[in-house]
């Protein structure tokens, strides 16, 4: 596991497109993209910004394939085994709360949100495949270009150090940031409710 980790960082910037493709699509990986980017930032400064994109675009690719996987069997499954009153009220809250969900997990780095989950149900609750990427490209852009400058600007182990000094924050921004987008939710179904009233 280890040769194949210095493979892709051998492999510059393809190999930060490799990782978080394997990782969109959920599959065990050696280290991670976030770990990858900060190392390809400090070792190659001079692709460290072409390794964040690349990296979103296989983040991209890796969960839409995942997201796919969910709509082709999932609606069938959940039709048939999660249709009951629990089952569907969460359905219900996952179509007008999912896109959050998807989206804290995509940029806040350090903290272990359960990204698959939340694609899988994206798919197999039928969530317009535009908005899914959209949500994901608005996530992992700042995640991944940041993660690669912060690597090429404080090196390897200042931006671990950074990062393990600063989770706390990454935590209650993350929280903060998710509890403003619930209340701006129902605020806009509020204007829509009346609106329609």
């Amino acid at each position: 596991m280890s040769s194949l980790l210095e493979l892709l960082k051998a492999w510059g910037p393809l190999g930060a497109l490799i990782v978080a493709f394997v990782d969109g699509v959920g599959l065990p990986n050696p280290g991670g993209p976030d770990y990858l980017l900060l190392f390809l930032g400090y070792a190659q400064p001079q692709t460290a910004i072409l390794s964040g994109f690349l990296a979103v675009v296989g983040a991209l690719a890796g969960s839409l394939v995942l997201f796919w996987m969910a709509r082709k069997g999932g609606q069938k499954y959940l039709d048939q085994k999660a249709s009951g009153p629990r089952a569907m009220r969460f359905r219900r809250w996952f179509a007008r709360y999912g896109m959050v969900t998807v989206f804290i997990p995509a940029l806040v780095p350090v903290i272990p949100f359960p990204m698959k989950v939340f694609v899988l149900c994206s798919g197999a609750l039928g969530v317009s495949p535009v908005t899914f990427l959209a949500v994901m490209a608005l996530g992992k852009l700042p995640r991944y270009v940041g993660l690669a400058y912060l690597g090429k600007q404080l090196g390897e182990h200042g931006a671990k150090e950074w990062l393990g000094a600063h989770r706390w924050h990454f935590l209650l921004g993350a929280v903060a940031l998710m509890a403003g987008l619930f209340l701006l939710v129902k605020v806009m179904d509020h204007i829509r409710g009346r609106r329609e009233a």
